[in-house]
């Protein structure tokens, strides 16, 4: 069973859809530059502020890496064979309980969103790891083979 028979390029694209507007409201979310006149710059806030940022920004930009290489994959701008050697999709580390008790609920919504964003896509990946890829041996020789044939040039 290849890739294209359990992920679709229909699943891919939402998830990227997903994984991009998830990153662009982390960004806005952890954008530490705006100046709080009202905080210490050593407040326990912040720093859970910037610690769950880095961990919810890092686990994004995984899962939009791991996206990535299934749309090139799919479009066909890289075999079967080169997206396994890319490795599967990082570990995450989860968010600490202590410091998202520090958070602004509407940050916390947002980080457990990117939690369970790369969950989804972990399952995905680990689903897809788990085939044999030498049970696809016989058709992917008869592509390669079949590609031979009507090369042109």
């Amino acid at each position: 069973m290849t890739m294209a028979t359990t992920i679709n390029e229909q699943i891919i694209e939402a998830l990227y859809g997903e994984a991009l507007m998830l990153a662009d409201e982390a960004r806005l979310c952890f954008d530490m530059r705006i100046p709080d006149r009202t905080a210490d710059a050593n407040d326990l806030t912040r720093v859970a502020l910037s610690i769950e940022g880095l961990r919810s920004t890092t686990r994004l930009m995984h899962t939009l890496a791991w996206l990535l290489n299934q749309r090139a994959y799919l479009a066909g701008e890289m075999s079967e064979g080169q997206l396994r050697r890319l490795g599967p999709l990082p570990e995450d580390r989860p968010s600490e309980p202590d410091q998202l008790a520090l958070l602004e609920p509407e940050t916390r919504a947002l980080i457990r969103e990117s939690e369970r964003l790369h969950a989804r896509v972990a399952r995905l990946d680990g689903d897809w790891r788990a085939q044999d890829p030498s049970e696809n041996a016989p058709v992917l020789a008869m592509h390669g083979r079949l590609a031979q044939a009507f090369k042109t040039g």
